[in-house]
């Protein structure tokens, strides 16, 4: 069985979709904070199980005759995330799962400043030590683009801190290749890359959707601590800016500049590019 966690979210629950395209349904597991929220799965014949990673025994028992585990990483600024991914690697020991997977980020080593990077590096240990065989899925950048480019649109303008290049990638590509790992005959031990295949920058962007829109769309740099001022001055919490701060000062000092060519194979055709998304984007 295929137990995936998270499976009423984004990723994961466009990873088990994939999944269900792929194995029968009873071969599929989830575990669910809230299992009245995954009813549409249990319709179709999937085992669905509470589970949260602050409660360890509902984990095991999520987990329970699981040959492979997703553990769909968390993202609370706020939380022990390195201990409540230590609950769930720890749960799938027990419960006797083969291998392991994780989803990790782009460039999760040392030295990144990106701030999540610290709990995904610290995950990556933990299942190292595990002495189960383990997955890290190190995804690239796949939060939807306009969060990313801002209301340039309606503004003319890209006008983000200085950044670097990023192979964007398309989170329900990333949910697919996940399944195929899952569904798959191929091993993959360790750290694995999935990215789409071009990395762009901001000025990159500027250009695609000025050809798009048949207007001229100019990317303007904001100082970092200007554009800080600018996030709390629209709400948004000054610990929580300086973190996301980090991911711009991550991606222009290189981190995330390298595509990988995985997403690709494991897809079986060239996954979606930046511009193939917005031009999606536009066009609805």
């Amino acid at each position: 069985m295929i137990v995936v966690t998270g499976a009423t979210g984004g990723l994961g629950g466009a990873t088990v979709e994939h999944l269900l395209n792929r194995v029968p349904a009873d071969r599929i597991g989830v575990s669910v904070r809230d299992t009245a929220k995954a009813q549409h799965l249990a319709d179709r014949g999937v085992r669905v199980r509470q589970g949260s990673y602050e409660d360890p025994a509902a984990l095991r028992d999520s987990f329970a005759g699981a040959e492979q585990v997703l553990v769909v990483s968390g993202n609370d600024p706020a939380a022990d995330m390195v201990g409540l991914h230590r609950n769930a690697v720890e749960a799938a020991v027990a419960a006797g799962a083969r291998r392991i997977l994780y989803t990790s980020q782009q460039a999760a080593v040392p030295g990144n400043p990106y701030g999540p990077s610290e709990f995904h590096i610290a995950t990556e240990a933990i299942l190292r030590d595990s002495g189960t065989d383990w997955t890290a899925l190190r995804n690239g950048a796949y939060g939807p683009l306009d969060q990313v480019l801002g209301p340039w649109q309606r503004t003319g303008v890209i006008a983000q801190p200085e950044d670097g290049p990023i192979p964007f990638t398309d989170r329900d590509e990333i949910a697919e290749a996940t399944a195929v790992i899952l569904a798959g005959d191929r091993s993959f031990d360790g750290p694995v890359t999935l990215t789409a295949p071009t990395a762009v920058t901001f000025d990159d962007f500027a250009k695609i959707v000025s050809d798009l829109t048949g207007r001229t769309i100019k990317r303007i740099v904001v100082d970092d601590e200007q554009w800080v001022a600018e996030q709390i001055a629209v709400g948004v919490p000054e610990q929580m800016a300086r973190l996301l701060l980090t991911w711009y000062q991550a991606a222009r000092a290189g981190y995330f500049a390298e595509a990988d060519p995985l997403l690709a194979e494991l897809l079986g055709r060239e996954p979606r590019s930046a511009a193939d998304r917005l031009a999606a984007h536009i066009g609805q």
